[in-house]
C-alpha cells in the first residue's frame, strides 16, 4: 500500500491510496501482458505465422503506452509506481504464460484465456476508481479497454 504525501485535489489521500494500489496491480498486469505478446510473437509458428506475428506489433507498442499511461496516473496521485520484474512477480495473482514454440491456435486458445481474464480485471479497477471518485483514472482504464477488447477480438477472431 501507497500513502501519498499529496493527491489531485478532488481525491482524498485515503481514496488514492486504493485507486493508487489498484492501478499498480494493472500497471503489473500490463507490464506482463506486453512480456506475453512479445513472447508470442517470437514463438508463434505454422501457416498463420506472419499473420499473427504482424498482427501482435501494434498490440504490444499499445500494451507499454497504456503502462506508462497508468504508471503517470499513479505518480499524479501520489504514489510512486513500481515497474520492477521482481516485484510484479511477488505481487502477481496469475501464472506465468506457459506455452513455448507452438502453432499459432494453441497461441490463439491460450490468449483468448489471458484477455478475458486481464480485460476482467481491468474492469474491476475501473469500478474501484468510479467507486472512489476518480472519473480521470476510471476514463483511462475504460479508454485502455476499448483497445483491449478490440484485441480481443483480434485474438478470437482466429479462433473461428
Amino acid at each position: 500500500m501507497t500513502t501519498p504525501d499529496q493527491t489531485v485535489p478532488y481525491i482524498t489521500t485515503t481514496d488514492a491510496e486504493g485507486i493508487i494500489d489498484a492501478l499498480q496491480m494493472r500497471l503489473f498486469a500490463l507490464n506482463d501482458l506486453h512480456l506475453v505478446l512479445k513472447h508470442v510473437h517470437w514463438n508463434v509458428t505454422g501457416p498463420s505465422f506472419i499473420a499473427v506475428h504482424e498482427m501482435l506489433d501494434p498490440q504490444i507498442e499499445d500494451v507499454r503506452e497504456m503502462a506508462d499511461a497508468l504508471a503517470e496516473r499513479i505518480a499524479m496521485l501520489g504514489g510512486s509506481p513500481n515497474g520492477n520484474a521482481g516485484a510484479l512477480v511477488a505481487a502477481r495473482t496469475w501464472d506465468d504464460y506457459k506455452l513455448g514454440r507452438v502453432s499459432t491456435q494453441e497461441h490463439m486458445v491460450a490468449l483468448d484465456h489471458v484477455y478475458i481474464n486481464f480485460n476482467k480485471d481491468h474492469h474491476a479497477a475501473a469500478d474501484i476508481a468510479a467507486d472512489k471518485g476518480d472519473d480521470v483514472s476510471q476514463g483511462i482504464l475504460l479508454a485502455q479497454l476499448e483497445e483491449l477488447d478490440k484485441y480481443h477480438w483480434f485474438i478470437r477472431s482466429h479462433l473461428m
